[in-house]
């Protein structure tokens, strides 16, 4: 079928706007990181936050992943209700209500958590009570993004002896996320860590690096056990920007038909910020890469109006076209859809649901 025999079907059968997945890519994508993973001898756990599918997820470790990593509670429960196994949640959890949802979890399937402060530590016991079973925790590490995580190898090491320390714990290793560039600092970090905690007699059995953009550094920390990329299985103009994805790579678009031609330098998109969001990218121009018409800027957004800037444009579009979007962010996309249409070959072959959208708790 032809690219626009597809938009055609998709608007008729689907309507706009659409989400819309390339599995030829998205194994592509899977396989590429895999070997890649493979290659500098760290297990593969994808960050499941980008697609939220338990179909996808259960592709990526069925070809070669070690479990999944999730942001919130929420999308680890949706994980274990379909099989997946081992998770790690790569969050701070906190309050009662959690650790009553992480303990019954903890009964079903193998967790593993990460914490930077002793509060959530010590609350992180009542989980392991609930469940009657140990909770492997991780100590997040700050080494340059400055988001979560101890800042020195110091104050990781006095977390690790408290998790220790406490009943139901296990210190289990360390967490980073690193930006792209702090690779060294990183592994000073880790060394630093690694000793103190070998001098109090535990072992760092999980050294956990994350980040799509992080890719081209596998393998450059010294003691790393695994890698945590999200983005990678659809890709976007910021893994584009970033050098991290070609345009070939990108397997998600979003679907949006041209509803308005009111000036001859303006247009509307049906596909406004309750479907591409108001992501800006990291500084990119617009909000989404227009296939058809690449100097065409969406250039603002209200809920339901995506507001294209024609001026530079040869070729513009009709009322009644539909386009393909390659969006800035798209993991915030996805989170903003129940399903996702999937094709093949240029043939629609299912359409998958974004089974942890929403899942924000």
């Amino acid at each position: 079928m032809s690219v626009e025999s597809l938009k055609q079907q998709i608007a008729r059968e689907f309507g706009t706007p659409a989400v819309v997945i390339d599995l030829d890519i998205v194994e592509r994508n899977i396989a590429r990181v895999q070997a890649a993973c493979d290659e500098a001898g760290v297990a593969n756990r994808p960050h499941i936050k980008t697609h939220k599918s338990p179909v996808l997820a259960r592709m990526q470790r069925d070809a070669g992943a070690r479990g999944v990593t999730c942001q919130k509670l929420g999308e680890a429960e949706v994980m274990a209700e379909a099989g997946l196994d081992d998770i790690l949640i790569s969050y701070n959890l906190y309050g009662s209500q959690k650790m009553g949802r992480l303990g019954a979890l903890l009964r079903r399937a193998n967790v593993t958590v990460s914490a930077d402060n002793p509060v959530v530590i010590e609350n992180l016991t009542e989980a392991a009570a609930v469940a009657e079973r140990t909770l492997p925790v991780v100590v997040e590490c700050d080494t340059g993004r400055k988001r979560a995580g101890v800042e020195t190898p110091g104050e990781a090491v006095e977390l690790a002896k408290l998790i220790a320390g406490l009943p139901g714990l296990e210190f289990a290793g360390f967490l980073f996320y690193p930006t792209e560039q702090s690779w060294p600092e990183t592994q000073r970090f880790f060394d630093a860590a690694r000793a103190g905690v070998a001098d109090a007699g535990l072992e760092a059995r999980i050294v956990s690096t994350g980040g799509t953009p992080n890719l081209i550094n596998l393998g450059k920390l010294e003691g790393a056990t695994e890698h945590r990329a999200g983005t990678y299985i659809f890709n976007d103009r910021m893994m584009m920007a970033c050098g991290a994805a070609t345009l070939d790579d990108c397997a998600l678009s979003v679907y949006a038909t041209v509803v308005s031609r009111a000036a001859p330098e303006r247009g509307i998109l049906d596909a406004g910020s309750k479907t591409l969001t108001a992501d800006p990218g990291g500084g990119l121009d617009g909000f989404g890469l227009i296939l058809e018409h690449p100097q065409a800027r969406i250039s603002a957004f209200a809920e339901e109006h995506g507001f294209l800037d024609l001026s530079a444009c040869n070729e513009r579009p009709n009322v009644g076209d539909v386009v393909r979007i390659i969006p800035n962010h798209v993991c915030v996309v996805v989170n903003m859809v129940d399903e996702m249409i999937a094709v093949r070959g240029g043939e629609v072959v299912d359409v998958i649901p974004v089974a942890a959208r929403g899942k924000l708790t």
